[in-house]
């Protein structure tokens, strides 16, 4: 408007005061010239063009990247017995092979395991190790916790009570490990509320140095039980049997003690939590 008012303006002025005109035309030309310039100008500020703004946005859109695009680093705290140790295996336990199996998942570059298995451990043993700074500190770090432990809990009653085992000694003896399981599972989740916790069950390697007693499978499935019903009252932690593995005859999966897997057991083992990890994480290759 302002510039139209100008122009106005100068054309009156021209003709009231006499001037020629061939001096008005020039003038009136040198007018219209800013007036067209002005206009282009207060155009473009008033009015963006709405293209250009919505191809900025579909730029800016493709310019997000997906989720998984930048691999993501998990650290892995493998915690419990002789089965979190590896002992009986060339290789480092389960560890390698589910190692192998996560880092095939879209979207992780590297899973990260620190391993803090120690041969012979039974749970009160474990309690105690779970109050050194060290390994709860790796535990407050972890995106997931793995836990062994139980079997030698069990070799415990037998060793107590070798010349007498009856199946209320290892009744009893249950009550005892249940308590201090759900200690270990209540401390691991006071450290780390949001880490993924699976606890593996037990198997029964038991029955080829004690076949007169045909009551170990009944007693190791007990306390599979109470180790799956104690993992139940917490969330996000997984019970992952793998006691039936270990009953298949035609492959040997136990090392030449008879007690601990082999490599080949312990890529079972691997097998059957990634498959738990799959499933109760909707993950996938």
């Amino acid at each position: 408007m302002f510039c139209i008012k100008l122009f106005i303006g100068a054309c009156i002025s021209c003709y009231n005061k006499n001037t020629c005109k061939k001096r008005v035309t020039r003038r009136m030309k040198k007018y219209l010239l800013i007036l067209a310039g002005l206009c282009l100008i207060l155009t473009g500020c008033a009015a963006p063009d709405k293209g250009l703004e919505a191809r900025k946005i579909r730029l800016e859109m493709k310019q997000q990247p997906p989720a998984d695009f930048i691999p993501k680093h998990i650290k892995i705290v493998s915690i419990g017995d002789s089965l979190t140790k590896g002992v009986g295996s060339e290789l480092n336990g389960y560890i390698d092979f589910l190692q192998n199996d996560m880092e095939q998942l879209k979207g992780v570059k590297k899973a990260e395991f620190h391993n803090f298995g120690v041969k012979g451990n039974r749970t009160d043993q474990l309690l105690k190790r779970l109050q050194s700074p060290y390994i709860r500190q790796h535990i407050e770090e972890a995106d997931m916790v793995i836990i062994t432990i139980g079997g030698n809990d069990i070799m415990q009653v037998i060793k107590d009570n070798l010349l007498g085992l009856k199946l209320a000694k290892f009744a009893s003896a249950e009550e005892g490990y249940r308590e201090r399981l759900k200690q270990i599972l209540a401390t691991i989740r006071e450290y780390n509320d949001t880490a993924a916790i699976i606890l593996v069950g037990i198997y029964n390697p038991f029955i080829k140095w004690f076949s007169d007693i045909h009551e170990m499978d009944l007693i190791v499935s007990n306390w599979n039980k109470a180790s799956a019903e104690t993992a139940a009252e917490f969330d996000g932690i997984v019970f992952v049997p793998v006691d039936d593995i270990f009953k298949n005859k035609e492959e040997s999966l136990l090392y030449t003690d008879y007690f601990h897997p082999n490599s080949r057991g312990y890529e079972l083992i691997a097998k059957r939590i990634f498959e738990y990890l799959k499933k109760e994480h909707h993950i996938s290759h």
